[in-house]
């Protein structure tokens, strides 16, 4: 249940370094973390580059809206975009289909209920999700499953789209900024909800593939906490942003860092533990959970400011392209 990775790409085991060797070096979570980073964001831009060109007609931009460039906005996914966790009705497609245990349903339940309940993911618990998730792809085609993540989108995940957070995702779209999601959810998977509600793409975990066929291994580790930073500071390398000018929306303490990462972040359907740090540090708090806040969706200052430099390069571009008077 994880992205496409070929494993010649690290020459070593999707699983990364089992040890540091340089005990002033970063540790074996950190380099893992990395790797989870850069293999996603490899990833991310490959699926994107083969989502357009397999476009029977090229993509549809509004010329009146000039392109912001440098500018983009990351989405967490579960509790944030999608009501509650993408991985979990997922395995429901795959009960459905008699592709997994009725028990690991349950399993799969059970943790998001205590995560959601204590706001803490435990290590045995990521662990062990892990392990269940790659004895079930180990062997199958990718290609499968982008199919399964494709059909199971549109029976459960559809209906399950916050509509505030996607009307703050085709804000920014509007203002010619990239929209990616970020996720600990199968690249695959993310991919096909990034393409279901035309945002730019997802960055999400990745697994090693040789020869169209998942080998049981990740590319690092599942995209969790730092790996999702490093995620979208690879991303932003790649694709030229400006983080100051990005901005990064989340429900979950545990994407602190990649909420620290940018200009402006934005807690979305807080736990606990974000909304007082949001209070603390200044950031913009929504929350669509009660129709309370859910009504008006208004302009994140992330568009704000964006706006503004958007034009300027826009008028800048203009001027560059104007021919000089003779």
């Amino acid at each position: 249940m994880f992205g496409v990775f070929d494993s010649g790409r690290f020459g070593q085991s999707g699983g990364g370094p089992r040890r540091t060797r340089n005990p002033l070096g970063p540790s074996e979570a950190e380099v893992r973390a990395n790797l989870a980073g850069e293999a996603s964001a490899d990833a991310a831009l490959a699926l994107h580059e083969a989502a357009e060109s397999a476009r029977l007609e090229p993509a549809d931009d509004d010329p009146a809206v000039p392109r912001d460039l440098t500018a983009a906005a990351f989405f967490d996914v579960d509790n944030t975009m999608v009501q509650g966790a993408s991985i979990v009705h997922f395995a429901r497609g795959l009960a459905a289909r008699k592709y997994l245990k009725t028990s690991d349903l349950v399993d799969f339940a059970w943790k998001q209920v205590k995560f959601r309940v204590s706001g803490k993911e435990s290590s045995s618990d990521v662990a062990s999700g892990r392990e269940k998730a790659l004895s079930f792809v180990a062997g199958r085609s990718t290609a499968e499953l982008a199919r399964l993540g494709e059909e199971i989108y549109d029976e459960i995940i559809a209906d399950k789209i916050w509509p505030g957070t996607l009307a703050l995702a085709q804000m920014h779209l509007e203002a010619g900024q990239q929209v990616w999601l970020v996720t600990a959810t199968p690249v695959e998977l993310a991919q096909v909800i990034a393409q279901r509600l035309g945002l730019t793409g997802a960055l999400g975990t990745v697994a090693e593939s040789e020869d169209g066929k998942f080998t049981g291994r990740l590319v690092g580790d599942i995209l969790h906490g730092t790996g999702k930073a490093h995620a979208v500071r690879a991303l932003a390398v790649r694709e030229g942003l400006n983080l100051k000018r990005c901005s990064a929306y989340s429900d979950s303490h545990n994407d602190v860092p990649m909420l620290s990462l940018v200009g402006t972040a934005v807690a979305v359907n807080p736990d606990s533990d974000l909304r007082e740090l949001a209070k603390n540090r200044g950031w913009e708090i929504r929350d669509f959970r009660t129709g309370r806040k859910a009504a008006k969706v208004g302009v994140p200052t992330a568009l704000v400011l964006g706006a503004a430099g958007g034009a300027l390069a826009a008028v800048i571009t203009r001027r560059r392209d104007q021919p000089i008077a003779s």
